[in-house]
């Protein structure tokens, strides 16, 4: 088991640096060109600044039984489809059930949007 986590504007690095160390849980941090972090815990990986790069260099190093932390709900799905675990930056767990909701809302809200503007 390892913890992916989409870095780029993820605010609880920390915490879950800490809390990995005390279960000697390795942990790999993604940000794209535009973010800049260091650790010494975690393995840093940047990635090209492209629209998703980071989302999609995520989704293909994560396997069954990791945990993986984002505020993507397109991520989380993917995540849970290669029966990984997935986990807002908030804390609150996605599951099956919950992440149809979370896309569905998603998907009105950019409709609306788009109609609106």
């Amino acid at each position: 088991m390892q913890i992916f986590v989409d870095a780029d504007a993820c605010p609880v690095v920390g915490i879950i640096e800490n809390i990995a160390k005390e279960y000697k849980v390795s942990v790999t941090l993604l940000c794209d060109t535009n973010h800049v972090l260091s650790s010494d815990y975690s393995e840093v990986i940047v990635v090209g600044a492209g629209a998703d790069a980071v989302d999609y260099k995520l989704i293909s190093i994560c396997h069954k039984g990791d945990i993986v932390v984002s505020q993507d709900y397109g991520v989380a799905a993917m995540v849970l489809g290669k029966g990984a675990f997935a986990i807002h930056q908030s804390g609150k767990w996605y599951t099956g059930r919950s992440i149809k909701s979370c896309l569905v809302t998603s998907n009105v809200r950019t409709l609306l949007i788009t109609m609106c503007t």
